[in-house]
């Protein structure tokens, strides 16, 4: 029986790569691929889908108002044997709802990668429902720069950590650092400078 697959890691844990590399295998063994991803995420270009370390491929754009279940039905039943979703936090409840609704009516494996929280360690709609839903939820797990096991995203800006403002801004490596919840409120209560990776 396939199942619905929640992936889910902080920022920096390879989730994308890892989503490439399971389409990769898929398609290795002849089996057809339906990799999407939401309109939310444009960093790479709308129809990119790349990893920080090079790996990319051509990725279908789902909208926020968009049916998966009608736009499975009407390009990809009987043409896919797996859906790949990448950034699926940014996926609504309902869109959620219809990725599950496929899996169950079509037995066809769905796998989701994305964050579990956001830069305040909330929930995001999608991935709260991916909670609720999923079979199986599996941790991609990084490290903090202490080296404990990061489980935070935090938003920093102009060198300090940032607690207020609005749930969705893109960014990698420019914007966000991936924490233990220790030193996360340690730069907060302390208002200490956090540097980010790749910068001097």
């Amino acid at each position: 029986m396939a199942k619905l697959y929640f992936k889910y890691g902080a920022m920096g844990s390879s989730k994308t790569a890892q989503a490439l590399i399971t389409k990769y295998n898929y398609e290795e063994n002849g089996l057809r691929v339906w990799l999407i991803k939401p309109s939310a995420d444009i960093r790479d270009g709308v129809t990119v889908l790349r990893s920080r370390i090079g790996l990319q491929a051509q990725v279908e754009v789902i909208s926020p108002d968009g049916d998966i279940c009608r736009l499975f039905e009407n390009s990809q039943k009987g043409a896919c044997d797996v859906i790949i979703v990448d950034e699926c936090q940014f996926m609504t409840p309902a869109q959620i709802d219809q990725l599950r609704s496929i899996v169950n009516d079509y037995n066809i494996p769905v796998m989701c990668f994305g964050l579990r929280t956001d830069f305040q360690t909330k929930l995001f709609p999608g991935s709260l429902r991916l909670m609720e839903v999923a079979d199986t939820i599996q941790e991609i797990k990084t490290i903090c720069d202490c080296g404990a096991k990061a489980t935070v995203n935090a938003r920093v800006s102009n060198g300090y950590i940032v607690t207020e403002g609005a749930q969705v801004v893109l960014g990698g490596n420019d914007s966000y650092i991936a924490m233990c919840h220790r030193c996360y409120i340690r730069g907060i209560r302390e208002h200490k400078k956090i540097k980010l990776h790749g910068q001097n």
